[in-house]
């Protein structure tokens, strides 16, 4: 217990730094970028994605010392193999996704500010939110390297789903193996897309059949209780506010400038980070709700605790982090909390 609080407390510190950098840079960025804009002849659209580049780029700059930092830190308690020049490689082609989005959400906005001026926040953001589910539906699709697993798995997966009155959901495994060696799984997909996905350092890393059990019914309660859903229609709530914070604050040029870029990305930022405390809360609702209906599916709690603490020990997770960072950031119960949901289900139900 004390190394992994040892381990985390760097972690979590290195995170808090990473946040402090980002802020700083596009801060800056946010007082100086608009002079980029002088010197462009790509037109106002291209520009606007040149200077929208600039800030990703130069945040990415920013943070990979930190993230460099964590990888040592990772690689020192045996719980990553990746080498450096590995991880810079694989984490500049991971902006590919995310420059392809930016790249979008620049035209979405700044067509729309040429088109409706003043009011383009609102259609900005059913479009953002329309995009958010699209992705959500066929991310399944676009996830390389997902086997089926061992038919005993698959058997119990159905059975689970059967118990948590689901339709099936197809259970995949992850090799992660190569990179890591801590244990993780995760729902995703809406409707007929929904999936589970087991690292095989889970599914194949020597745990019980009631631990995987446990694992496999937390996720699908993930998809019983539409938490994906739910977590869109949360994205939907912040960011109709977020959209007319960044038209208030760009509104002397306009979106339709791309000087008012660097301002907007700025904005976006700092509204998220504000709204952390909130998104936090609501993704530790949603761990607790998955938890229950675990224990619910398999009426082995007992699994279910030693399953948690096989996660501290072996991912070096702290049991009890601190409250303010749990309060600010945690997106899960802490592990002593969900050993004692645990504990608790097995009070009700008289164990």
């Amino acid at each position: 217990m004390s190394e992994a609080e040892d381990y985390e407390a760097l972690v979590r510190w290195l995170f808090i730094a990473s946040q402090v950098a980002l802020v700083a840079v596009l801060a800056l960025y946010a007082r100086r970028g608009a002079r980029f804009a002088k010197e462009s002849a790509a037109g106002p659209i291209g520009t606007g994605f040149l200077i929208g580049m600039m800030g990703f780029a130069l945040v990415w700059l920013a943070q990979l010392p930190f993230g460099l930092v964590e990888l040592w830190w990772s690689r020192r308690h045996e719980i990553v193999e990746i080498g450096y020049v590995d991880y810079v490689i694989e984490d500049f082609l991971a902006l590919g996704g995310e420059f392809v989005f930016v790249c979008f959400a620049l035209l979405v906005t700044m067509a729309l500010a040429r088109l409706l001026r003043s009011t383009w926040w609102l259609p900005a953001t059913a479009v953002f939110v329309g995009l958010a589910a699209l992705f959500a539906f066929v991310a399944p699709y676009l996830t390389p390297g997902l086997d089926r697993p061992d038919p005993q798995v698959a058997a119990d997966a159905r059975a689970l789903g059967r118990a948590e009155a689901l339709p099936q959901v197809p259970v995949r495994v992850q090799e992660v193996r190569e990179f890591t060696s801590a244990p993780n799984a995760y729902a995703f997909g809406l409707g007929d897309t929904r999936r589970v996905v087991l690292w095989d350092t889970l599914a194949e890393g020597g745990f019980s059949r009631p631990e995987v059990r446990s694992v496999i019914a937390h996720e699908l309660g993930h998809h019983e209780h539409e938490h994906i859903a739910k977590r869109i229609a949360w994205f939907a709530l912040l960011a109709l506010p977020a959209a007319l914070a960044v038209a208030i604050a760009t509104r002397r040029r306009g979106l339709a400038d791309p000087a008012s870029v660097p301002v907007a990305l700025f904005v976006v930022v700092i509204l998220f980070l504000l709204a952390s405390p909130l998104q936090s809360a609501s993704s530790r609702r949603y761990e607790a709700e998955a938890d229950w209906a675990a224990l619910e599916a398999t009426r082995e709690p007992r699994a279910l605790e030693t399953l948690h603490r096989r996660f501290t020990d072996e991912s070096l997770a702290d049991p009890d982090p601190p409250g303010w960072f749990a309060f600010m950031f945690g997106s899960h119960p802490s592990g002593l909390d969900r050993v004692a949901m645990a504990r608790a289900w097995e009070v009700s139900a008289g164990r």
